[in-house]
């Protein structure tokens, strides 16, 4: 069984403790109303509450539902807001749902356990103070200040994550050999992650910034539009961090292809001063060969090798030399080819 505070918020905007949810509705005076907080509740703790508060079974199977998306549906009673809060920790990030569900005169709100242990919303009835003013007090100020202390949390994950990308940019450029694309996946992965779920939450202050929502006063609707503006905010940044995780592995590609490019062309450049070597000495081989045999000695005579032997190592000295005169010139002609293509 998850844990639960409940709260009586008197005329003097106060928040006074209760023990139940039956007590507090038996000392509900006009014009107050309650908040009840629960962390990690389980079905025991809400289905009563389609009883005591009329909310709908639909909502309250959502706010059991630890995997649904963002998403605002409106009942006839009550209002349910679902949206996702963001912890990155340890090169990871948990995206956890909160549900909250808005009545005339309550406001449920159900919280999870963060990946620390402590409740998401750890200490989150020190800003009550800041969820009315003088003239304007309810239920829906409560919930805004819930929601802007949400996403004003998510700048936190993001701002993470832009700093390990910052760091990955440094690497790469500092020292391209020991950069790893694989450590750059998870970053992929989480973008998506809050890309999704901004994506979502965006429609759902749209559908409040559009009074679409009977329960949320039209003054309390210009609040909902700043974290409207704060949520856009955070979805431009993600896209701008995937543009940016997009470009680091697209250069490191390109880096990685010059490296093999060098390599390829210092590989032929090897490659071509052997040929260029062989195809020299592939003809005096030949010679070679012949001049060694007996059958030489034969055709010109014992007796002449003073003289036939020095003539045919100048034949072989020439036709390396015409043969090297020849490949440099039809190295150079193809390279000339080569510039005017």
């Amino acid at each position: 069984m998850g844990t639960a505070q409940i709260f009586r918020v008197s005329q003097a905007r106060k928040l006074i403790a209760a023990g139940s949810v039956d007590e507090v509705m038996s000392q509900l005076q006009p014009g107050e109303f309650f908040w009840l907080h629960y962390v990690e509740p389980t079905a025991k703790d809400l289905d009563p509450l389609i009883r005591q508060l009329g909310l709908h079974p639909l909502s309250v199977e959502d706010a059991l539902d630890k995997n649904s998306i963002p998403k605002i549906d409106i009942y006839p009673d009550t209002t349910l807001v679902l949206i996702n809060a963001f912890t990155y920790q340890e090169k990871k990030l948990h995206v956890q749902e909160i549900d909250m569900i808005l009545g005339e005169h309550f406001l449920v709100s159900v919280d999870r356990l963060g990946p620390d242990g402590k409740p998401l919303l750890d200490g989150i009835t020190a800003t009550e103070g800041d969820a009315w003013t003088d003239k304007h007090v309810g239920p829906a100020y409560i919930m805004h200040a819930l929601l802007d202390t949400i996403v004003d949390r998510k700048l936190l994950a993001i701002e993470a994550i832009e700093e390990e990308l910052a760091q990955a940019e440094d690497a790469l450029f500092e020292r391209p050999a020991d950069f790893d694309p694989k450590s750059m996946q998870h970053i992929r992965r989480s973008l998506l992650q809050m890309r999704k779920s901004l994506y979502h939450e965006r429609e759902v202050f749209m559908k409040i910034s559009r009074r679409d929502c009977p329960l949320i006063p039209e003054k309390a609707v210009f609040h909902y539009r700043d974290i409207y503006d704060h949520i856009t905010r955070c979805f431009e940044l993600a896209e701008s961090l995937r543009d940016m995780e997009t470009s680091l592995m697209e250069i490191d590609l390109s880096l990685r292809s010059n490296e093999m490019a060098l390599a390829a062309s210092r590989t032929n450049r090897s490659l071509g001063r052997l040929t260029f070597i062989s195809t020299i000495f592939l003809p005096l081989t030949l010679l070679a060969s012949i001049g060694g045999m007996s059958e030489w000695s034969m055709m010109t005579g014992p007796e002449n090798w003073r003289i036939t032997y020095p003539l045919f190592l100048l034949a072989m000295a020439v036709i390396g030399t015409i043969s090297y005169w020849l490949l440099r010139w039809l190295a150079r002609r193809d390279a000339t080819r080569d510039d005017k293509d």
